[in-house]
């Protein structure tokens, strides 16, 4: 894992830290984000695919964001990323957790979870818990996809078993709206939101046919209505935002009671945490 141009902030301007920044609504958010002159830094995991997209936000805003890349399939990526970027920036004023996956074929990654909820959800989960003293306010992309969920803190390698790739995608956006909410309640320092950006025209899910067929049946949003929401929360002033809210078109939403159950939050964070060997 590399880190390019990370020197500290200039403390006149914002520092917004976006995941899944190579493509996409993390792209798209980072562009929006530099335009209004914020200082963005990109996370993602293809080195050629970040170099493209810090050229695209230095086109848009006069200047080259610094960029790390991080496999989140890997959680010791995780950690070298998070002691990178503490050791650049005393402070992140916004950290946006955008990178995702979904995953087509049951796949165990090497510190044994399914991808699926390691890539959505620990891998955010770790990085977040080992920023947490930094970061002023986390931004979660969810998705109206948990309906799908069927998460068991007790078992979050479940969708091994009987593999749907829709439904360990929903989990593990189930999973990111419980996190949200817990965080919340255990970070009041920290504005902690999500939201769902639509059903968004990217390549995520273009290794399937079947969903990228149906994808093509959908009305699809473009990158930059889909990373409208993450803006806008990114942006506003705290008073005017719900801590641990659910939103979608800047407006806040109430995800399903599967999503928005307190008991159920509280577990899936000791459970994270006894996952990726952090103190619940």
């Amino acid at each position: 894992m590399t880190g390019v141009n990370g020197s500290l902030r200039d403390t006149d301007r914002r520092l917004v830290v976006v995941t899944g920044a190579s493509a996409g609504i993390g792209l798209a958010a980072a562009v929006e984000l530099a335009r209004r002159g914020d200082q963005v830094v990109l996370v993602g995991r293809d080195p050629s695919r970040l170099r493209t997209a810090a050229d695209e936000v230095r086109e848009s805003s006069g200047e080259r964001p610094a960029v790390f890349r991080a496999d989140f399939a890997v959680l010791d990526d995780v950690r070298q990323l998070a002691e990178q970027l503490r050791a650049a920036y005393d402070r992140i004023d916004v950290l946006a957790n955008n990178a995702g996956a979904i995953v087509l074929a049951p796949v165990t990654t090497v510190d044994g979870f399914e991808l699926s909820v390691q890539a959505n959800h620990l891998a955010p989960f770790l990085l977040t818990n080992l920023l947490a003293d930094r970061v002023r306010r986390m931004v979660v992309t969810a998705s109206g996809a948990h309906r799908s969920g069927v998460l068991d803190p007790d078992d979050l390698n479940a969708s091994l078993r009987r593999y749907r790739p829709l439904t360990a995608y929903g989990t593990s956006k189930q999973a990111n709206i419980l996190f949200t909410a817990e965080a919340a309640r255990r970070w009041p320092q920290i504005g902690s939101y999500c939201f769902h950006p639509g059903v968004v025209r990217t390549r995520f899910g273009n290794e399937s046919r079947l969903v990228a067929v149906g994808m093509r049946l959908l009305p699809l949003r473009s990158p930059g209505k889909g990373a409208q929401t993450l803006v806008w929360l990114a942006s506003q002033d705290r008073s005017r935002l719900r801590d641990g809210g659910y939103y979608f078109d800047c407006r806040p939403r109430r995800p399903l009671r599967k999503a928005a159950d307190p008991q159920l939050a509280a577990r899936l964070w000791t459970a994270s945490a006894a996952a990726v060997g952090l103190p619940a």
